[in-house]
Protein backbone atom coordinates (compact mmCIF):
# COMPACT_ATOMS: atom_id res chain seq x y z
CA UNK A 1 0.00 0.00 0.00
CA UNK A 2 1.38 3.62 -0.85
CA UNK A 3 2.26 5.75 1.83
CA UNK A 4 -0.39 8.31 0.32
CA UNK A 5 -3.16 6.07 0.60
CA UNK A 6 -2.17 4.21 4.22
CA UNK A 7 -2.40 7.96 5.64
CA UNK A 8 -5.88 8.68 4.10
CA UNK A 9 -6.64 4.82 5.62
CA UNK A 10 -5.33 6.16 9.12
CA UNK A 11 -6.97 9.54 9.03
CA UNK A 12 -10.05 7.66 8.07
CA UNK A 13 -10.11 5.19 10.62
CA UNK A 14 -9.08 7.66 13.46
CA UNK A 15 -12.04 9.68 12.45
CA UNK A 16 -14.34 7.04 12.78
CA UNK A 17 -12.80 6.49 16.35
CA UNK A 18 -13.51 10.10 17.00
CA UNK A 19 -17.16 9.55 16.58
CA UNK A 20 -17.34 6.10 18.18
CA UNK A 21 -15.58 7.55 21.51
CA UNK A 22 -18.47 10.63 21.24
CA UNK A 23 -21.36 7.47 21.06
CA UNK A 24 -19.74 5.71 24.02
CA UNK A 25 -19.39 8.59 25.82
CA UNK A 26 -23.01 10.06 25.39
CA UNK A 27 -24.27 6.34 26.01
CA UNK A 28 -23.03 6.74 29.47
CA UNK A 29 -26.64 6.81 30.83
CA UNK A 30 -27.93 4.25 29.43
CA UNK A 31 -25.24 1.73 29.62
CA UNK A 32 -25.08 3.08 33.63
CA UNK A 33 -28.44 1.90 34.25
CA UNK A 34 -27.48 -1.93 32.75
CA UNK A 35 -25.89 -4.58 34.29
CA UNK A 36 -22.76 -3.95 32.46
CA UNK A 37 -22.60 -0.63 34.37
CA UNK A 38 -18.98 -1.69 36.21
CA UNK A 39 -17.54 -2.72 32.92
CA UNK A 40 -18.06 1.03 31.77
CA UNK A 41 -16.98 2.63 34.70
CA UNK A 42 -13.77 0.24 34.79
CA UNK A 43 -12.76 2.49 31.74
CA UNK A 44 -13.95 5.75 32.06
CA UNK A 45 -14.44 6.37 35.82
CA UNK A 46 -10.62 7.17 35.67
CA UNK A 47 -11.05 9.46 33.41
CA UNK A 48 -13.97 11.41 34.87
CA UNK A 49 -11.82 11.34 38.16
CA UNK A 50 -9.29 12.52 36.56
CA UNK A 51 -10.87 15.77 34.83
CA UNK A 52 -12.76 15.89 38.57
CA UNK A 53 -9.65 16.69 40.29
CA UNK A 54 -8.45 19.98 38.44
CA UNK A 55 -10.29 23.43 38.22
CA UNK A 56 -9.90 23.92 34.80
CA UNK A 57 -11.54 20.68 33.89
CA UNK A 58 -13.93 20.10 36.16
CA UNK A 59 -16.31 21.69 34.30
CA UNK A 60 -16.50 18.99 31.78
CA UNK A 61 -18.12 16.53 34.08
CA UNK A 62 -20.75 18.84 35.45
CA UNK A 63 -24.20 19.20 33.51
CA UNK A 64 -25.82 22.17 32.07
CA UNK A 65 -29.48 21.35 32.20
CA UNK A 66 -31.36 20.00 34.84
CA UNK A 67 -31.65 16.14 34.50
CA UNK A 68 -32.60 14.72 37.94
CA UNK A 69 -34.57 18.14 38.62
CA UNK A 70 -38.14 18.30 36.70
CA UNK A 71 -37.28 21.32 34.37
CA UNK A 72 -39.06 24.21 36.22
CA UNK A 73 -39.51 26.51 33.19
CA UNK A 74 -41.24 26.75 29.76
CA UNK A 75 -38.33 27.04 27.79
CA UNK A 76 -36.07 24.54 29.70
CA UNK A 77 -39.45 21.89 29.35
CA UNK A 78 -39.32 22.78 25.64
CA UNK A 79 -35.14 22.09 25.48
CA UNK A 80 -35.56 18.84 26.96
CA UNK A 81 -38.61 17.81 24.55
CA UNK A 82 -36.49 18.97 21.59
CA UNK A 83 -34.04 16.33 23.22
CA UNK A 84 -36.14 13.50 22.64
CA UNK A 85 -37.98 14.04 19.90
CA UNK A 86 -34.08 14.73 17.87
CA UNK A 87 -32.74 11.77 19.33
CA UNK A 88 -35.93 9.93 18.26
CA UNK A 89 -35.97 11.56 14.34
CA UNK A 90 -32.09 11.15 14.26
CA UNK A 91 -32.17 7.49 14.89
CA UNK A 92 -35.10 6.70 12.62
CA UNK A 93 -33.46 8.87 9.43
CA UNK A 94 -29.75 6.90 10.08
CA UNK A 95 -31.59 3.93 9.83
CA UNK A 96 -33.64 4.69 6.66
CA UNK A 97 -30.42 6.14 4.88
CA UNK A 98 -28.39 3.24 5.95
CA UNK A 99 -30.95 0.76 4.76
CA UNK A 100 -31.01 2.81 0.85
CA UNK A 101 -27.35 2.47 1.03
CA UNK A 102 -26.99 -0.93 1.62
CA UNK A 103 -29.81 -1.54 -0.42
CA UNK A 104 -28.14 0.05 -3.45
CA UNK A 105 -24.87 -2.13 -2.78
CA UNK A 106 -26.52 -5.05 -3.08
CA UNK A 107 -28.53 -3.90 -6.56
CA UNK A 108 -25.58 -1.98 -7.71
CA UNK A 109 -28.00 1.07 -8.04
CA UNK A 110 -24.69 3.50 -8.25
CA UNK A 111 -25.11 6.68 -6.52
CA UNK A 112 -27.30 6.97 -4.01
CA UNK A 113 -29.57 10.12 -5.34
CA UNK A 114 -33.30 8.98 -4.27
CA UNK A 115 -35.13 9.82 -0.66
CA UNK A 116 -33.26 12.10 1.21
CA UNK A 117 -29.82 11.76 -1.32
CA UNK A 118 -31.87 13.75 -3.62
CA UNK A 119 -31.30 16.54 -1.22
CA UNK A 120 -28.31 16.19 0.48
CA UNK A 121 -24.97 14.45 0.10
CA UNK A 122 -24.61 13.02 3.61
CA UNK A 123 -27.85 12.51 4.97
CA UNK A 124 -26.15 9.99 7.18
CA UNK A 125 -23.87 13.01 9.12
CA UNK A 126 -27.40 15.31 9.37
CA UNK A 127 -28.84 12.10 10.83
CA UNK A 128 -26.40 11.14 13.37
CA UNK A 129 -25.76 14.95 14.15
CA UNK A 130 -29.36 15.42 14.74
CA UNK A 131 -29.30 12.55 17.37
CA UNK A 132 -26.21 13.44 18.79
CA UNK A 133 -27.93 17.05 19.78
CA UNK A 134 -30.67 15.10 21.18
CA UNK A 135 -28.38 12.72 23.05
CA UNK A 136 -26.80 15.45 24.61
CA UNK A 137 -29.80 16.89 25.78
CA UNK A 138 -31.07 13.77 27.71
CA UNK A 139 -27.38 12.93 28.99
CA UNK A 140 -26.01 16.78 29.23
CA UNK A 141 -22.55 16.67 30.98
CA UNK A 142 -20.32 18.80 29.36
CA UNK A 143 -17.80 16.29 27.72
CA UNK A 144 -20.53 15.43 25.78
CA UNK A 145 -21.03 18.53 24.45
CA UNK A 146 -17.23 18.56 23.32
CA UNK A 147 -16.96 15.41 21.68
CA UNK A 148 -19.99 16.65 20.06
CA UNK A 149 -18.67 19.30 18.70
CA UNK A 150 -15.66 17.07 17.54
CA UNK A 151 -17.93 14.86 15.90
CA UNK A 152 -19.14 17.85 13.44
CA UNK A 153 -15.62 18.65 12.68
CA UNK A 154 -14.74 14.84 11.83
CA UNK A 155 -17.71 14.41 9.81
CA UNK A 156 -16.63 17.38 7.88
CA UNK A 157 -13.51 15.57 7.21
CA UNK A 158 -15.00 12.11 6.30
CA UNK A 159 -17.65 14.22 4.11
CA UNK A 160 -14.57 15.80 2.24
CA UNK A 161 -12.74 12.06 2.00
CA UNK A 162 -15.77 10.64 0.55
CA UNK A 163 -16.77 13.06 -2.29
CA UNK A 164 -13.60 12.92 -3.13
CA UNK A 165 -13.39 9.32 -3.64
CA UNK A 166 -16.76 9.70 -5.60
CA UNK A 167 -15.50 12.08 -7.69
CA UNK A 168 -12.68 9.32 -8.39
CA UNK A 169 -14.97 6.40 -8.62
CA UNK A 170 -18.03 7.83 -10.70
CA UNK A 171 -16.47 11.12 -12.68
CA UNK A 172 -19.14 13.43 -13.88
CA UNK A 173 -22.23 11.45 -12.47
CA UNK A 174 -21.03 12.57 -9.16
CA UNK A 175 -19.89 16.63 -10.07
CA UNK A 176 -23.32 16.46 -11.43
CA UNK A 177 -25.30 15.02 -8.32
CA UNK A 178 -23.12 17.79 -6.44
CA UNK A 179 -24.31 21.11 -8.31
CA UNK A 180 -27.53 20.14 -7.64
CA UNK A 181 -27.65 18.69 -3.97
CA UNK A 182 -26.20 20.27 -0.76
CA UNK A 183 -23.77 18.59 1.33
CA UNK A 184 -25.25 18.20 4.64
CA UNK A 185 -28.53 20.56 3.96
CA UNK A 186 -30.37 21.09 1.21
CA UNK A 187 -28.82 23.75 -1.76
CA UNK A 188 -31.46 26.13 -0.80
CA UNK A 189 -30.47 26.70 2.82
CA UNK A 190 -26.79 26.34 2.50
CA UNK A 191 -26.97 29.43 0.07
CA UNK A 192 -28.42 31.03 2.89
CA UNK A 193 -25.60 29.98 5.24
CA UNK A 194 -23.65 31.16 2.51
CA UNK A 195 -24.97 34.48 2.42
CA UNK A 196 -24.83 34.78 6.24
CA UNK A 197 -21.02 33.70 6.52
CA UNK A 198 -20.66 36.71 4.17
CA UNK A 199 -21.37 39.17 7.30
CA UNK A 200 -18.97 37.60 9.67
CA UNK A 201 -15.65 39.37 10.06
CA UNK A 202 -13.08 38.11 7.64
CA UNK A 203 -10.70 35.89 10.71
CA UNK A 204 -13.70 33.72 11.12
CA UNK A 205 -14.31 32.92 7.62
CA UNK A 206 -11.06 31.03 7.11
CA UNK A 207 -11.10 27.29 6.94
CA UNK A 208 -8.54 26.60 9.65
CA UNK A 209 -10.92 28.52 12.44
CA UNK A 210 -13.77 26.82 11.47
CA UNK A 211 -13.27 24.29 14.33
CA UNK A 212 -12.71 26.39 17.31
CA UNK A 213 -15.95 28.28 16.51
CA UNK A 214 -17.87 25.23 15.99
CA UNK A 215 -16.39 24.03 19.68
CA UNK A 216 -16.84 27.22 21.02
CA UNK A 217 -20.46 27.73 19.83
CA UNK A 218 -21.61 24.17 20.67
CA UNK A 219 -19.81 24.39 24.07
CA UNK A 220 -20.95 28.06 24.70
CA UNK A 221 -24.58 27.36 24.35
CA UNK A 222 -24.24 24.37 27.17
CA UNK A 223 -22.79 27.27 29.31
CA UNK A 224 -25.68 29.44 28.42
CA UNK A 225 -28.30 26.81 29.22
CA UNK A 226 -26.29 26.35 32.28
CA UNK A 227 -27.29 29.74 33.48
CA UNK A 228 -30.91 29.77 32.46
CA UNK A 229 -30.99 26.34 34.58
CA UNK A 230 -29.51 27.71 38.18
CA UNK A 231 -31.17 31.11 37.72
CA UNK A 232 -34.14 28.79 37.25
CA UNK A 233 -34.32 26.32 40.39
CA UNK A 234 -36.46 27.32 42.73
CA UNK A 235 -34.50 27.37 45.86
CA UNK A 236 -35.29 27.80 49.85
CA UNK A 237 -32.25 29.02 52.21
CA UNK A 238 -32.44 30.27 55.48
CA UNK A 239 -29.12 29.71 57.87
CA UNK A 240 -26.65 27.40 56.09
CA UNK A 241 -29.09 25.01 54.72
CA UNK A 242 -30.82 25.50 50.96
CA UNK A 243 -33.11 23.07 49.75
CA UNK A 244 -34.24 22.54 46.02
CA UNK A 245 -37.04 20.58 44.96
CA UNK A 246 -36.88 18.07 42.55
CA UNK A 247 -40.33 18.72 41.48
CA UNK A 248 -41.39 22.40 40.78
CA UNK A 249 -44.89 21.82 42.70
CA UNK A 250 -43.08 21.00 46.18
CA UNK A 251 -41.12 24.58 45.59
CA UNK A 252 -45.14 25.23 48.12
CA UNK A 253 -43.87 22.73 51.18
CA UNK A 254 -40.06 23.78 50.92
CA UNK A 255 -40.30 26.07 53.55
CA UNK A 256 -41.77 23.79 56.14
CA UNK A 257 -39.87 20.79 55.11
CA UNK A 258 -36.63 23.50 55.69
CA UNK A 259 -38.56 24.22 59.32
CA UNK A 260 -38.50 21.00 60.34
CA UNK A 261 -34.65 20.44 59.67
CA UNK A 262 -33.47 23.75 61.64
CA UNK A 263 -35.93 23.15 64.50
CA UNK A 264 -34.46 19.47 64.68
CA UNK A 265 -30.63 20.54 64.03
CA UNK A 266 -31.36 23.08 67.15
CA UNK A 267 -32.20 19.83 69.52
CA UNK A 268 -29.48 18.14 67.90
CA UNK A 269 -32.33 15.35 66.47
CA UNK A 270 -30.64 15.93 62.21
CA UNK A 271 -28.26 13.84 62.31
CA UNK A 272 -24.95 15.19 61.80
CA UNK A 273 -25.95 18.78 60.45
CA UNK A 274 -22.94 21.14 61.75
CA UNK A 275 -23.77 24.81 62.27
CA UNK A 276 -20.51 26.09 60.87
CA UNK A 277 -20.90 24.09 57.11
CA UNK A 278 -23.08 24.73 53.97
CA UNK A 279 -25.26 22.21 53.23
CA UNK A 280 -27.56 21.83 49.93
CA UNK A 281 -31.07 19.30 50.14
CA UNK A 282 -32.78 17.79 47.38
CA UNK A 283 -36.39 17.67 48.28
CA UNK A 284 -38.27 14.83 46.55
CA UNK A 285 -40.57 11.99 47.22
CA UNK A 286 -39.19 9.59 49.47
CA UNK A 287 -39.38 6.52 46.61
CA UNK A 288 -37.89 8.93 43.94
CA UNK A 289 -36.19 6.87 41.35
CA UNK A 290 -32.96 8.92 40.47
CA UNK A 291 -32.06 9.52 44.46
CA UNK A 292 -29.29 6.97 43.79
CA UNK A 293 -27.39 9.62 41.72
CA UNK A 294 -27.25 11.86 45.11
CA UNK A 295 -26.47 9.35 47.50
CA UNK A 296 -25.83 5.68 47.93
CA UNK A 297 -29.57 4.88 49.43
CA UNK A 298 -28.76 1.31 49.48
CA UNK A 299 -30.17 -1.72 46.73
CA UNK A 300 -33.28 0.61 45.71
CA UNK A 301 -30.83 3.27 44.40
CA UNK A 302 -28.73 0.88 42.24
CA UNK A 303 -30.75 1.30 39.30
CA UNK A 304 -28.32 -1.08 37.36
CA UNK A 305 -29.10 -3.99 39.68
CA UNK A 306 -32.99 -3.52 38.73
CA UNK A 307 -32.57 -5.70 35.18
CA UNK A 308 -34.99 -3.08 33.69
CA UNK A 309 -32.52 -1.37 31.61
CA UNK A 310 -34.96 -1.18 28.22
CA UNK A 311 -37.82 -0.27 30.02
CA UNK A 312 -36.29 2.40 31.94
CA UNK A 313 -34.54 4.01 28.67
CA UNK A 314 -37.83 3.67 26.66
CA UNK A 315 -39.14 5.59 29.81
CA UNK A 316 -36.16 8.24 29.78
CA UNK A 317 -36.76 9.36 25.91
CA UNK A 318 -40.52 9.21 25.12
CA UNK A 319 -41.63 10.31 28.79
CA UNK A 320 -39.46 13.55 29.04
CA UNK A 321 -41.16 14.35 32.54
CA UNK A 322 -42.71 11.37 33.60
CA UNK A 323 -39.79 9.29 34.25
CA UNK A 324 -38.80 11.25 37.09
CA UNK A 325 -42.45 11.24 38.34
CA UNK A 326 -42.63 7.45 38.54
CA UNK A 327 -41.88 5.58 41.41
CA UNK A 328 -40.21 2.24 41.03
CA UNK A 329 -43.61 0.70 43.00
CA UNK A 330 -45.03 1.88 39.61
CA UNK A 331 -43.45 0.29 37.35
CA UNK A 332 -43.90 -3.10 39.89
CA UNK A 333 -47.24 -2.22 39.51
CA UNK A 334 -47.47 -2.37 35.37
CA UNK A 335 -45.44 -5.66 35.21
CA UNK A 336 -47.84 -7.19 37.92
CA UNK A 337 -50.94 -5.72 36.88
CA UNK A 338 -52.06 -4.91 39.99
CA UNK A 339 -53.44 -1.30 41.52
CA UNK A 340 -50.74 1.16 41.43
CA UNK A 341 -52.06 2.90 44.34
CA UNK A 342 -52.18 0.01 46.87
CA UNK A 343 -48.76 -0.85 45.08
CA UNK A 344 -46.60 2.23 45.76
CA UNK A 345 -48.76 1.97 49.08
CA UNK A 346 -47.28 -1.64 50.21
CA UNK A 347 -43.82 -0.20 48.66
CA UNK A 348 -43.48 2.72 50.62
CA UNK A 349 -40.11 3.48 51.64
CA UNK A 350 -41.05 4.85 55.20
CA UNK A 351 -43.33 1.79 56.39
CA UNK A 352 -46.39 3.68 56.03
CA UNK A 353 -49.64 1.53 55.34
CA UNK A 354 -52.62 3.09 56.01
CA UNK A 355 -55.72 3.46 53.98
CA UNK A 356 -56.59 7.17 54.34
CA UNK A 357 -52.99 7.86 52.75
CA UNK A 358 -53.33 8.72 49.67
CA UNK A 359 -50.08 8.56 47.59
CA UNK A 360 -51.07 11.32 45.12
CA UNK A 361 -51.39 13.68 47.82
CA UNK A 362 -48.59 12.05 50.23
CA UNK A 363 -47.00 14.74 52.79
CA UNK A 364 -44.11 13.02 52.92
CA UNK A 365 -40.75 14.24 51.54
CA UNK A 366 -36.78 12.89 51.86
CA UNK A 367 -34.32 15.64 51.92
CA UNK A 368 -31.18 13.96 51.12
CA UNK A 369 -28.71 16.68 52.40
CA UNK A 370 -25.38 16.86 51.01
CA UNK A 371 -22.17 19.17 52.37
CA UNK A 372 -21.01 21.57 49.82
CA UNK A 373 -16.68 22.77 50.34
CA UNK A 374 -16.08 26.08 48.65
CA UNK A 375 -12.62 26.64 47.35
CA UNK A 376 -10.70 27.98 50.21
CA UNK A 377 -13.55 27.57 52.97
CA UNK A 378 -16.02 29.94 51.32
CA UNK A 379 -19.36 29.96 52.45
CA UNK A 380 -22.07 29.98 49.89
CA UNK A 381 -25.85 29.33 49.49
CA UNK A 382 -28.04 29.31 46.07
CA UNK A 383 -26.55 28.71 42.90
CA UNK A 384 -23.23 28.97 44.16
CA UNK A 385 -23.39 25.62 45.78
CA UNK A 386 -23.67 24.06 42.46
CA UNK A 387 -20.61 26.01 40.75
CA UNK A 388 -18.38 24.31 39.67
CA UNK A 389 -15.49 25.12 41.92
CA UNK A 390 -18.09 23.54 44.67
CA UNK A 391 -17.22 19.35 45.87
CA UNK A 392 -20.57 18.27 47.30
CA UNK A 393 -20.20 14.96 49.67
CA UNK A 394 -23.32 12.90 50.48
CA UNK A 395 -24.39 13.39 54.42
CA UNK A 396 -27.76 11.94 55.15
CA UNK A 397 -31.41 11.62 54.43
CA UNK A 398 -34.53 13.36 56.46
CA UNK A 399 -37.91 12.00 55.93
CA UNK A 400 -39.98 14.65 57.25
CA UNK A 401 -43.87 15.32 56.87
CA UNK A 402 -43.84 18.63 55.31
CA UNK A 403 -47.55 19.32 56.92
CA UNK A 404 -45.66 19.55 60.62
CA UNK A 405 -42.29 19.70 59.94
CA UNK A 406 -42.36 16.17 61.69
CA UNK A 407 -39.19 14.52 61.52
CA UNK A 408 -39.37 10.88 60.62
CA UNK A 409 -37.02 8.87 60.61
CA UNK A 410 -32.69 10.05 59.93
CA UNK A 411 -30.49 8.12 57.79
CA UNK A 412 -27.02 7.95 57.27
CA UNK A 413 -25.51 7.40 53.67
CA UNK A 414 -21.98 6.69 52.63
CA UNK A 415 -20.06 9.16 51.04
CA UNK A 416 -20.52 8.47 47.79
CA UNK A 417 -23.41 7.73 45.09
CA UNK A 418 -24.79 4.45 44.08
CA UNK A 419 -22.43 4.79 41.48
CA UNK A 420 -19.10 4.71 44.01
CA UNK A 421 -16.94 7.86 42.66
CA UNK A 422 -17.95 8.68 39.63
CA UNK A 423 -19.20 12.19 39.53
CA UNK A 424 -23.23 12.64 39.06
CA UNK A 425 -25.24 15.44 38.16
CA UNK A 426 -25.63 18.16 40.90
CA UNK A 427 -28.38 19.22 38.88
Amino acid sequence: MKAGKLHELVKRIAARGGIVLFILVALEVMIMISPFAFFFYSVFSPLFNWLNQYAATRWLTAFFLPHMILPPTLFLQAVRVLGSVLFVAGMAMFVACALQIYLGKLVRWGVASKGLYRYIRHPQYLALGLWGVGMSILWPRFIVLVSLSIMFILYRFLASDEEARMRLRYGEAYEEYTRRTGRFFPRRVERLLAVLRSFAPRPLRRPVLVPALIVGLVVGAGFVCRAITLNSLPYASQANITLVPILPEDSGVSGSALGGILRAAGQGKAGRLEPGKDYLGYLMPPDYIMQGMIADMGESSHLYHHHQTVGMITDWVLHPFEHLRRPPSAEMARMRNVDPAVARRRHCPLGINRDDLQCDHCPYRRVILVEVVQPAGKRASGTDLLSFGSVRVPVEAIDIDTRTGQIVKVTEVGRATAWKDVPTPGI
